[in-house]
């Protein structure tokens, strides 16, 4: 079985990045992208989160979600899965083109080719855990029950 592999938001299968361009509502308010909202989700109370989720591009939310500076939420290791399956769910489910896009990769494997991340994606070693992948895949089922 083929394998869709995806990584830089120009990549044939770009779209499905947390980079890409595509706005997201949750809870009423708007973010640039996935991106954006994940990492806005880190910090208890509005004044860092709003700074990331006015940057002006998901490279400047990810460098200020990445910060130490400020506090992150004592249980986000727990939480921050469920915070991505809840953007990656929103993204697809509001964007129909990406939805479509999705439903025709069938069953393939769709891998976060990032050599920089084993956690979300396949890490340098291709043994990572995949699980931004992971979550695509559990989205594209779970979807396909609401349509």
């Amino acid at each position: 079985m083929e394998e869709i592999r995806f990584y830089n938001v120009s990549d044939e299968y770009g779209v499905f990045s947390n980079f890409a361009l595509y706005p997201i509502k949750i809870k009423g308010v708007v973010w640039q992208t996935t991106e954006h909202y994940f990492q806005a989700q880190k910090f208890k109370g509005l004044e860092h989160a709003n700074k990331i989720r006015k940057a002006r591009s998901p490279m400047k939310a990810a460098e200020l979600g990445r910060t130490r500076k400020v506090r992150i939420r004592k249980n986000w290791d727990k939480r921050k899965d469920s915070v991505m399956y809840d953007a990656v769910m929103a993204k697809f489910s509001q964007h129909e083109e990406l939805s479509k896009l999705l439903f025709a990769t069938g069953e393939q494997k769709i891998i976060e080719a990032s050599a920089n991340d084993s956690y979300w994606g396949e890490g340098e070693d291709g043994k990572g855990l995949n699980k931004l992948g992971k979550i695509l895949m559990k989205v594209r089922t779970n979807l396909k029950d609401f349509i």
